[in-house]
């Protein structure tokens, strides 16, 4: 299956795309000639990775029927110093919140989306190292 995006340039540094009928803007900060419209390329990857997983997280989870409060999805990056910058390696954090939670289903969830479902971290985990931590909070 081969999937398509396109981005048009919209001047200066600027570039806007739409995805599923929802309109993104990226651009440069203003101190690499941009006019900071939008975010970062990179920083894109981290939220695709966060979001990727997150979405397979809260569906296993409901399977399970883990009543989770919140979730919130930390994506770490670090980048390279030398140009081409990239990211060397990626550590994501779990914050789960909710009453009684168990540990062993939560991190069951985790190891479904990382090892079989999430095709982002299947690809990262290809090229970088990717570590994961996940934390309970009150």
């Amino acid at each position: 299956m081969k999937t398509t995006t396109k981005i048009e340039w919209t001047g200066n540094m600027s570039f806007e795309t739409e995805l599923f009928g929802h309109k993104l803007t990226l651009d440069a900060g203003t101190d690499n000639g941009g006019e900071d419209k939008g975010p970062r390329p990179k920083i894109l990857m981290l939220t695709a990775l966060a979001g990727c997983t997150g979405m397979d997280i809260v569906s296993i989870l409901k399977k399970m029927r883990v009543d989770v409060e919140d979730l919130q999805i930390i994506v770490e990056g670090d980048m390279t110093e030398e140009h081409p910058k990239y990211y060397e390696k990626m550590h994501i954090i779990y914050q789960f919140k909710g009453q009684n939670l168990p540990i062993d289903k939560l991190e069951k969830a985790v190891n479904l989306s990382e090892e079989k479902y999430c095709g982002v971290s299947a690809l990262y985990k290809k090229a970088i190292p990717v570590t994961t931590e996940i934390q309970l909070i009150d």
